[in-house]
């Protein structure tokens, strides 16, 4: 579990500072009348400082950051209940946004801008969350043992074809889930079952490790095909090790679904805090992230893609071309995870 830390990004270009544990809690209330939004971000990537930053020097608002996983967020947002600092709550995956939805974390946050800007797939329909970034999550094969032509959809990945050829994190994992619950909703309870008894009778192996251990597992040749999401290969092939370059290089991607629904697509994303002390400036925060400036650091900086469109993407990304997103509310397969973690569980998927 990630220990939370806590910084301060100041403007004109000053340098973050950390936080004493204790005394930023005690205080951030206590500035609804200064320039401050107070963050909590699941998000981990030192890029985001510099998103963080550009809003401070652009706006005069200073961004008080505490990180940490997003469970140990949601419930520190809860146990601060009304006194709570928090002004707004950023997180991967909309299954872990559907949870402090449901915690009654959010509130509604008006925003001409946000509406304007973000697709309504990749928005709560009554403006609780907005995303910010997309990941597709995909299959990933090995380009000697595998022709893409052979490949199609996610449900074709249960066909006894692929007997003991598939790569993939435990159920546990809430991408996973995130994708089950999507394919739940386009097909139901009993065939989402029965395919996900199908894909777990081609496993290569138990799942274990994360969505970089099943890319290294495919090109060591353990099994031709993985589900992973696109940006840990690009992380990958722009790393400065040689031997994770290579590796990389081994694998191809290719998007599932093309001739009917698309390839489902998750989200990073956030939104205002229920009680935020400094609601104006939270929502002026959320607001950048929607930015031209935010959106290249996002798809530029963790080769994400972007949520507004002509945002531009990372070349190396944009080299795997143009693909048909599933266009399912992303409210909707967040909501489906609880369920979908069942069926997966009942499927033998551990």
């Amino acid at each position: 579990m990630r220990k939370m830390t806590r910084r301060t990004f100041m403007g004109a270009g000053a340098a973050a500072t950390t936080i004493a544990i204790g005394t930023w809690g005690r205080n951030a209330r206590a500035q609804t009348a200064d320039r401050v939004v107070n963050l909590y971000s699941a998000r981990h990537y030192d890029s985001d400082s510099a998103i963080y930053q550009a809003f401070t020097d652009t706006t005069g608002i200073r961004v008080n950051l505490i990180e940490a996983d997003a469970d140990p967020l949601i419930e520190r947002i809860k146990s601060e209940g009304a006194n709570s600092p928090a002004d707004v709550l950023l997180t991967v995956d909309a299954g872990r946004l559907w949870r402090a939805e449901q915690a009654g974390l959010f509130q509604p946050a008006s925003s001409e801008i946000l509406k304007s800007a973000i697709p309504v797939s990749l928005r709560h329909p009554s403006d609780l969350w907005f995303g910010f970034s997309k990941r597709a999550r995909v299959i990933m094969y090995d380009k000697t043992k595998v022709n893409a032509s052979d490949l199609s959809t996610y449900e074709n990945l249960a066909d006894s074809q692929w007997r003991g050829q598939v790569l993939v994190r435990s159920s546990t994992n809430i991408y996973n889930q995130s994708l089950t619950g999507a394919i739940l909703a386009a097909n139901g309870a009993q065939t989402t079952e029965e395919w996900a008894r199908g894909l777990v009778s081609n496993f290569a192996r138990p799942p274990e490790g994360n969505d970089t251990g099943q890319i290294q597992a495919c090109a060591a040749g353990v099994a031709p095909l993985a589900i992973t999401n696109t940006y840990y290969l690009l992380r990958m092939l722009a790393s400065d090790k040689p031997e994770e370059r290579a590796i990389a290089e081994k694998i191809g991607i290719f998007f599932p679904n093309q001739r009917d629904r698309g390839t489902h697509v998750n989200i990073s994303g956030g939104g205002l805090v229920k009680t935020a002390p400094n609601k104006g400036n939270a929502i002026q925060f959320l607001e950048f992230l929607a930015s031209p400036s935010a959106q290249e650091i996002f798809a530029k900086s963790n080769y994400e893609y972007p949520v507004v469109a002509g945002s531009p993407v990372d070349p190396t990304l944009a080299s795997y071309g143009v693909f048909k997103e599933d266009s399912l509310n992303a409210s909707v397969f967040g909501r489906n995870g609880e369920e979908a973690l069942r069926i997966m569980d009942r499927a033998g998927w551990k």
